[in-house]
């Protein structure tokens, strides 16, 4: 992208503007983009309501964000709410608050805390992330993955009136990885080289190739060993 030739684009207060290629985009307020847009960087921060997909290098974005269309950002920073009738795909994205897509989720990294609901593939190099909520994907691939329980009350505070409440868990069909760390999680098969069942845990059958460790406060229906 020759980020010099492009304009940049300053929204604040209660705007609404066409979508577009910029440079710069910094929005502040309550604002809605109709038409796909990308930039070099993108930061938003209050309630953003999107109609086309949406595309930056950077993005940061603090407050509510409705976004009809896809997402594909270099590196983005979520503090608060994204709520996508599409997919997501970047290097790393850094959570604090609560991801909700229809779609896949295809990053390199996820890191963060709070909760999040892919309705397809979740897919990362590697994820570590803490659970304050109900956190749901169809089906996980990945390289590395740590599951833990979280809860703090200050973090409680910040985000406890926009998070349902409801059990405090991890589910998905099938997970899949080279390295799987798991707490409080509730899966059909867990598939992996090193597999560690943590406390809190519900699995209905984990293959492992290398190592299998399962906290007696877990439930394993079936164990089974394959290859070297």
């Amino acid at each position: 992208m020759e980020k010099k030739e492009l304009p940049d684009l300053q929204m604040d207060g209660v705007n609404t503007a066409a979508g577009g290629k910029y440079n710069k985009v910094n929005i502040n307020g309550v604002s809605k983009i109709n038409g796909a847009l990308s930039a070099h960087t993108y930061k938003c921060d209050g309630v953003m309501k999107m109609n086309g997909d949406l595309a930056a290098e950077e993005m940061e974005i603090n407050g509510n964000f409705r976004l009809k269309g896809n997402l594909q950002a270099g590196v983005m920073k979520l503090n608060g709410v994204l709520t996508g009738d599409g997919s997501l795909r970047g290097e790393r994205c850094e959570l604090d608050g609560m991801l909700k897509l229809k779609g896949n989720c295809e990053v390199e990294e996820l890191m963060g805390e709070g909760v999040f609901t892919i309705g397809g593939l979740l897919s990362a190099g590697r994820i570590e992330f803490g659970l304050h909520g109900l956190a749901e994907a169809g089906e996980i691939g990945v390289e590395s993955l740590i599951i833990r329980k979280t809860g703090s009350a200050a973090w409680g505070r910040l985000f406890g009136g926009i998070i349902p409440k409801f059990k405090l868990e991890l589910r998905a069909k099938l997970i899949e990885g080279d390295y799987i760390d798991l707490e409080y999680t509730a899966a059909d098969v867990v598939r992996g080289g090193t597999v560690i069942i943590g406390e809190g845990c519900s699995i209905g059958r984990v293959e492992y190739r290398t190592g299998l460790t399962v906290h007696p406060g877990a439930r394993v229906e079936k164990e089974e060993k394959n290859g070297a």
